[in-house]
């Protein structure tokens, strides 16, 4: 009567979906992105599950008396890092999975 068959292969398709959305998620949060500030000065290396795992700082920046520089240079690589994440996490996931859906 509702076309059970045409149910089944709905069920399946959005079975192997959410299977694909989880590789997506894995693949992503393993991802390194390296947000840096000018110059290279400073270095960050988070994975897509946003955990910071490296930070290089280059030693020409750290001066005592001007620890504005660095914090202020380790606030861009941060935000640096931040948007590569986002920005990969869109591409790979948001648009992927809802295009041609209407809300």
């Amino acid at each position: 009567m509702f076309g059970g068959g045409n149910m089944n292969g709905m069920m399946k398709q959005m079975q192997k979906m959410q299977k694909d959305m989880q590789s997506d998620q894995a693949a992503l949060e393993a991802t390194e992105f390296v947000g840096v500030a000018p110059d290279d000065m400073v270095k960050l290396t988070f994975t897509g599950d946003r955990k910071l795992h490296d930070v290089v700082i280059d030693e020409k920046i750290v001066d005592p008396d001007d620890v504005d520089t660095l914090q202020d240079m380790v606030l861009v690589a941060i935000n640096d890092a931040m948007k590569k994440i986002d920005d990969t996490t869109a591409s790979t996931t948001n648009g992927k999975y809802t295009k041609g859906l209407s809300f």
